[in-house]
């Protein structure tokens, strides 16, 4: 049920037992020779149970009429999100269709969203990095959750970001370190908190290893504060793990702050492997992210929704990218053969 208390025609497709797609076709009049008249029943009869009434942004939502699709994005000025959108335009633009991108940050309320004036057409929605919760602001429209927790109700395209960050402590305990800390996002979305649970987990398997954390907003001030509370601890880590790159940068500066030469005395790695990466000094290892493959899957998948089907959920390797930032542990011995996902050298 939706925040307002309206049934949405997510609530009738849980009730009938089918998904999302089939529940449009049926509401929609166009089930003829597509679903079978025993399961548009049970879809019309969940929908007269539950007092489901098609709304108008939903009566104006024809398949082709708009030829629009909506990317929303938590903002338009990291360039991660800007291959995301060129992966999702380019497979859009293949079957005829346009992509429009919104910025939709993790405070914007109802007044901020798209569906402020339901008048507004378009065919369906991809959104990114958002928590699965925030389809409730979607109401009838199809949508395709990206890099967003899989447990949604939505059908969902993301990273698996749990193995990158495996891959990223196999390669810290190849080179020794045991005291491992995570400079973590504060941002309450499935991504990080994946992240952070993988690489806990990883590292307390380790003989002899130690897991600290600390968490700063996404930005280089606050990642060097956080970044530096662990560096001050009595046992610091020697190596400590990102959850972004730009993250990674605030790591640097924490580092260099306190006299520590990276990698020589500390090791630092990253995740997403943007441009900065290797804009800094030493070059960046990060785990590198498809950003524009995700942006094309997810349209992918929205095009099947739109066809009534089913499109099931997709996960996305990373790849580990070995450069300039990590090395051994101090007076560590380095063991001679990686562990977890391949490394590249970039």
């Amino acid at each position: 049920m939706s925040p307002t208390g309206r049934p949405t025609s997510r609530d009738v497709a849980h009730e009938a037992g089918v998904s999302q797609s089939t529940v449009s076709l049926v509401l929609g009049g166009k089930s003829a020779g597509r679903v079978s008249p025993a399961t548009a029943q049970a879809v019309r009869d969940a929908a007269e149970r539950l007092g489901y009434r098609p709304n108008l942004a939903a009566r104006n939502l024809r398949l082709g009429s708009a030829r629009t699709v909506l990317l929303i994005v938590p903002t338009l000025t990291a360039p991660f999100f800007g291959e995301v959108y060129l992966g999702a335009a380019r497979v859009a633009a293949e079957h005829g269709f346009g992509i429009v991108a919104y910025p939709w940050p993790d405070d914007a309320g109802p007044a901020d969203s798209p569906f402020a004036a339901p008048h507004e057409a378009i065919d369906g929605i991809i959104a990114t990095s958002l928590a699965a919760d925030v389809t409730s602001e979607f109401r009838d429209t199809p949508v395709v959750m990206l890099d967003s927790d899989p447990a949604g109700t939505a059908p969902t395209v993301v990273f698996d970001v749990a193995d990158g960050m495996r891959a990223v402590a196999a390669h810290l305990a190849d080179l020794g370190h045991r005291r491992i800390g995570h400079v973590a996002a504060s941002i309450d979305q499935w991504t990080f908190h994946a992240r952070g649970e993988a690489l806990a987990a990883a590292v307390e398997a380790l003989p002899g290893g130690s897991y600290t954390r600390a968490s700063g907003a996404l930005e280089v001030g606050s990642a060097r504060d956080a970044a530096g509370l662990l560096l001050d601890r009595p046992a610091p880590p020697t190596a400590l793990v990102c959850d972004d790159d730009l993250i990674a940068a605030g790591a640097y500066k924490a580092a260099r702050a306190r006299g520590l030469e990276v990698p020589r005395d500390l090791s630092v790695t990253g995740f997403d492997d943007v441009q900065l990466a290797t804009a800094l000094e030493p070059e960046l290892t990060t785990v590198r992210l498809p950003a524009e493959a995700l942006g094309a899957e997810g349209m992918t998948a929205l095009l099947a929704l739109l066809k009534g089907g089913d499109p099931p959920p997709r996960s996305l390797p990373g790849e580990l990218v070995v450069r300039g930032s990590t090395a051994a542990a101090p007076g560590a011995p380095v063991r001679s053969r990686p562990l977890g996902l391949d490394s590249s050298h970039g």
